[in-house]
């Protein structure tokens, strides 16, 4: 994510759930309600997941509110939304998430310049016993960290 850039949501049980091995930046095709409810600053990327349908890849189970100024026209807050990615990226994709294990998982929504961009991961799940080790991991790094500075 660059400097000028307006994060909207973020996902943090990704990174818990998943080990990231690579990322990509995506556009969205969005309605105009939806991106004045994103400016607003209103969106839920819990649950929300990606999946590859057709040569294309589609954003599910991401939440964006309607309007509150919006009229009977306003989108529905669950919708399925497609993302703009290259096919080249697609099809490399597409080699990763058939090993098992793997999903596509959306980190990141944000504005870059006038455009709503996802930044989508590739991650493996983590058993319960590698999310406990990381958690581990952590504290440690932490009692270190507090040691290092008491002296």
């Amino acid at each position: 994510m660059s400097s000028h850039s307006r994060s909207i949501a973020r996902n943090p049980r990704a990174r818990h759930d998943y080990r990231i091995v690579e990322t990509w930046e995506a556009g969205l095709v969005l309605t105009g309600t939806e991106v004045k409810s994103l400016r607003a600053g209103r969106a839920s990327l819990v649950g929300a997941f990606a999946r590859v349908r057709n040569g294309e890849v589609w954003l599910e189970a991401l939440h964006i509110p309607p309007y509150e100024e919006g009229n009977r026209n306003n989108h529905d807050p669950l919708r399925t939304r497609k993302v703009l990615m290259h096919r080249r990226e697609i099809r490399r994709l597409l080699g990763s998430l058939e090993r098992k294990g793997f999903a596509l998982v959306p980190l990141e929504l944000y504005f870059k310049g006038s455009h709503a961009k996802v930044t989508l991961a590739l991650g493996q799940g983590k058993k319960e016993y590698d999310r406990r080790e990381d958690l581990r991991r952590r504290d440690a790094e932490l009692e270190m960290a507090r040691a290092a500075r008491r002296r």
